[in-house]
């Protein structure tokens, strides 16, 4: 069962967003967050700007605005911190809200050779820190 626009946390905006992601900016028809959680230096999340949307709902003109938001990060994030290889997920079992997570992956790094980790909770920076690579996603979008 979808979840309801009064339960989601990118629609509402809410207390678990921020404590999870920073926003970052608005991309064509997405938001761009920054993930607290770094031990994926990079870690973003491309969100769609509309509710309940599954790619197969998608318009022609709208799958691919969204692919190209996806590509617009993925160009970025690889200008910023050149990763050994970027990771791409669509998941969302629990929230019924399109978004794609996009994990730079660094070969000796953490979790390079597997399936990246949702949450680790291994890397948490300070406020400075986050700003700095949000500076440097943004320079190269």
């Amino acid at each position: 069962m979808p979840t309801p626009i009064s339960e989601c946390l990118y629609c509402q905006n809410n207390e678990t967003l921020h404590h999870l992601m920073i926003k970052i900016c608005d991309l064509e028809v997405s938001q761009l967050f920054l993930f607290k959680e770094q031990s994926y230096l990079g870690r973003c999340n491309v969100v769609y700007k509309d509710h309940g949307i599954e790619f197969h709902e998608l318009s022609d003109d709208q799958r691919n605005a969204f692919m190209r938001d996806v590509a617009r990060v993925g160009k970025a994030i690889a200008a910023a911190y050149n990763p050994t290889k970027i990771n791409y997920g669509a998941y969302a079992d629990t929230i019924s809200h399109l978004h794609m997570h996009i994990v730079p992956k660094y070969k000796d790094g953490y979790g390079f050779g597997g399936v990246f980790e949702m949450n680790p909770q291994k890397t948490i920076l300070s406020d400075a820190e986050y700003g700095v690579i949000i500076e440097k996603i943004k320079a190269e979008l």
